[in-house]
């Protein structure tokens, strides 16, 4: 039977990270690198380029060159292969799909030269590669990379059975020409709460959580605020928040918290997340109820106690309609009358 295996991917950023995994809000780096390879375009007369940023229209085909790096002392032998992009849905982390995925965009519709290349110790190799394309497809970002990967598989420490493959990626933003519609929403908000049992004694916390998603067809670098109202309007809590993914892909959705430090113990309102990108601008709310557990131990135990006084009293008064009407001993007997 066939080990599982782990795959690790680095995609503009020089730590080695699980397949499809870049941390949270890396900014690019010159070429995608793990140390011991690096995967990037071929540099122009003009300057060096950190990614593929191309452009064509449905049916053209777009060619250009990318180079794989060996930077150990021993020849590695590495799979070539263009993948789709996707943001991970935990953190919104720019990842790719592996080589068996299902590809619809330039995973597709981009293909190297040689889909396996030997480079020297410290040498280079330099692959072209082709992007076609289809009359069909849909206007918008299609982001992508071109992945070189070490098929080995290095295998875990003593009783693990996983082993790992590592693999390398420079990105690929292809733009197909078309109508272009910027749109983003917020959904699923929610506000869960931990507050002490005895008001005042500890401090109360609260965590926002909500989905952030691209309903257009381009990519968007998204801002989110957080306001947060009580009673009589006043403001709680407003900030700008910073733990959302710097690119958010078309299509694509992602699910993130926000904590809230010291959220109220006491009071009734609601929070609004509003999402803004270019032209689109979208707000989401949730309600919250705050109140202490020892207070909401006292107010169920007082509202338990009024429905059971409330029940009795309802069978009393049920009883009490039904039992028969005694005689009136004022009431006169009747009288006999013989014939």
């Amino acid at each position: 039977m066939r080990k599982p295996y782990a795959l690790l991917l680095t995609f503009l950023t020089l730590l080695p990270l699980p397949l499809g995994l870049l941390g949270p809000l890396a900014p690019p780096a010159r070429a995608a690198d793990n140390g011991s390879w690096s995967v990037n375009p071929l540099s122009t007369t003009v300057a060096e380029r950190p990614y593929f940023y191309v452009s064509a229209d449905p049916g053209r085909t777009i060619e250009d060159t990318v180079v794989v790096t060996n930077k150990t002392d021993a020849p590695l032998t590495f799979r070539l292969y263009a993948a789709d992009a996707y943001n991970t849905e935990r953190d919104g982390g720019f990842a790719v799909r592996t080589a068996g995925e299902r590809m619809r965009g330039v995973g597709a519709w981009a293909k190297p030269a040689r889909d396996r290349v030997t480079v020297p110790g410290r040498g280079t190799a330099t692959v072209p590669f082709t992007i076609r394309v289809p009359e069909d497809a849909e206007p918008g970002d299609h982001p992508g990379a071109i992945v070189a990967l070490d098929e080995r598989v290095e295998r875990g420490g003593a009783g693990v059975a996983l082993g790992v493959q590592r693999a390398v990626g420079a990105r690929v933003y292809l733009q197909v020409g078309g109508p272009t519609l910027p749109a983003l929403t917020v959904e699923d908000v929610r506000v869960e709460q931990s507050r002490p049992l005895v008001p005042g004694f500890g401090d109360s916390e609260a965590t926002v959580s909500y989905t952030l998603r691209n309903t257009g067809n381009v990519t968007l670098n998204p801002k989110v605020e957080l306001k947060a109202r009580g009673l009589f309007g006043r403001t709680l809590l407003s900030r700008d928040l910073t733990r959302i993914p710097s690119e958010l892909l078309p299509g694509q959705r992602v699910h993130l918290s926000e904590p809230w430090h010291g959220s109220p113990q006491l009071d009734w309102g609601k929070v609004t997340l509003t999402a803004s990108a270019r032209e689109t601008r979208e707000s989401a709310s949730a309600g919250f109820f705050a109140l202490p557990w020892l207070a909401a131990l006292v107010l169920g135990a007082a509202m338990g106690a009024g429905t059971v006084l409330l029940l009795r009293r309802r069978r009393t008064q049920r009883t009490e309609g039904t039992r028969p009407a005694a005689a009136d001993p004022r009431a006169k007997a009747p009288t006999a009358t013989g014939v």
